[in-house]
């Protein structure tokens, strides 16, 4: 089974390491992938969908060079093969409108503000992930101990009951 995949879309390099070092604890269970733009974010799609891996989350700010973290969400959304991916806001330059647009047409299922905090964040992945695993995965036994263990294992149960 290949990992499903996290994507933080984040262009200044040092808010892009510290993302990826607040969710490195997901790497055991995950691929973690980076993109700088929306552009590169678009490759690293391609790339994944081409492996057959899940993308899985995308953590993504919205002041990107080119095109903005929101309009790409939008895309992932208005594709199928990417509708079910999570989508996570991380920004602190979205505007009303901006997280409006997101929520709507993005089907965005959080926004986490600039600055986080470690836990805050790697509580929202959690949630996240865990949803996604739920929904899109059959086997969820290998995500138990990095994930929200409890509802997966409930989940388990309740897959039991009508199998």
């Amino acid at each position: 089974m290949s990992k499903p995949v996290i994507l933080c879309v984040e262009d200044e390099v040092e808010v892009r390491d510290a993302l990826l070092r607040d969710i490195q604890p997901f790497a055991q269970a995950f691929k973690i992938d980076e993109a700088e733009d929306a552009a590169d974010a678009r490759d690293a799609v391609t790339q994944c969908l081409q492996a057959d891996r899940k993308l899985a989350l995308v953590l993504c700010d919205h002041l990107l060079p080119g095109e903005t973290g929101v309009s790409f969400l939008v895309s992932l959304n208005e594709d199928p093969k990417t509708r079910s991916t999570r989508k996570v806001l991380v920004t602190g330059q979205a505007g009303l409108e901006d997280t409006v647009k997101a929520v709507n047409d993005a089907g965005l299922d959080h926004y986490v503000a600039k600055p986080w905090t470690k836990e805050s964040l790697q509580e929202v992945v959690t949630r996240q992930l865990t949803d996604y695993v739920i929904e899109h995965v059959d086997d969820l036994l290998p995500y138990v101990s990095v994930l929200d263990g409890a509802r997966l294992l409930e989940a388990v149960k309740h897959r039991g009951r009508h199998e």
